[in-house]
């Protein structure tokens, strides 16, 4: 039986991180997929294990470690294995933990506006307002999320917050990346904030909001570089990226590589 179970799901950014980890290090783990769409995470029985009602979730020899950005650090903490992604001088991690704050605050919230709004609407516009207001509600994490949201998606004031939230993410993930000198956040070794970063740069160029870089060399070299990384591609396997589910935003990318 493997020594760790990961509840995640596909397109789950944060979930996306987790696997990376999981698989860069060679870590065997059992994998349940959730479906959010069906309101698995909400299950009495998921329910027990996070009761945020968000993924992802490891378990670890029965114990349970919560919230993406732990559950990596975890990970490096216990798991050191054949790569480390911590710096080992304290300075340096710190720096490295302080990036990972920026980026839960910044980028990691912001790219979820985009995302339902290019993505995930359809599913809350065949709904009820009843049934819509029922779901928001029974979100622990999400519920003024998604009524801010409301079944027409949000508005254009917060398209563009979270829009300029994420181009101020992008020069200062420049900014970092030109300090460090090298491929990477902090130089020439990958550490946890590439991971920590990577769903909301993959999730971008996805979602064709690629052009926030497109005068920033440093940050295509860098997603370049991560594609190349043997965890990214078990990381993505189809269905990870919003582009294999969605027709029409399939489209839109086929056109900007046409173009």
């Amino acid at each position: 039986m493997p020594e760790f179970t990961l509840y995640n799901a596909p397109q789950s950014t944060c979930s996306q991180r987790v696997r990376f980890v999981l698989n860069a290090k060679g870590l065997d783990f059992a994998e349940h997929r959730l479906d959010l769409f069906s309101g698995d995470q909400l299950k009495p029985e998921y329910l027990k294990i996070n009761p945020n009602g968000v993924v992802p979730a490891l378990m670890h020899n029965g114990q349970t470690v919560l919230d993406s950005a732990v559950i990596i650090e975890y990970l490096d903490e216990t798991s050191p294995g054949r790569i480390s992604f911590t710096p080992t001088d304290p300075v340096a991690r710190a720096r490295m933990r302080w990036m990972m704050r920026y980026i839960d605050e910044i980028p990691t919230p912001a790219v979820r506006v985009p995302s339902y709004n290019l993505a995930f609407l359809p599913h809350f516009r065949n709904m009820t307002e009843e049934a819509f207001t029922a779901l928001a509600n029974s979100k622990p994490l999400r519920k003024e999320f998604l009524l801010t949201m409301g079944r027409t998606g949000f508005p254009k004031s917060e398209m563009d917050q979270a829009l300029d939230r994420l181009n101020r993410a992008v020069v200062r993930m420049n900014e970092w990346i030109v300090q460090g000198g090298g491929t990477w956040l902090m130089g020439d070794q990958i550490t946890l904030a590439d991971i920590a970063i990577m769903p909301v740069i993959v999730r971008m160029d996805d979602i064709n909001l690629h052009t926030s870089w497109a005068d920033k060399p440093a940050i295509s070299k860098w997603l370049e570089a991560i594609r190349t990384e043997s965890a990214y591609t078990t990381t993505y396997y189809h269905g990870s990226l919003l582009t294999e589910k969605y027709p029409h935003l399939a489209d839109l990318r086929k056109q900007r590589k046409a173009g």
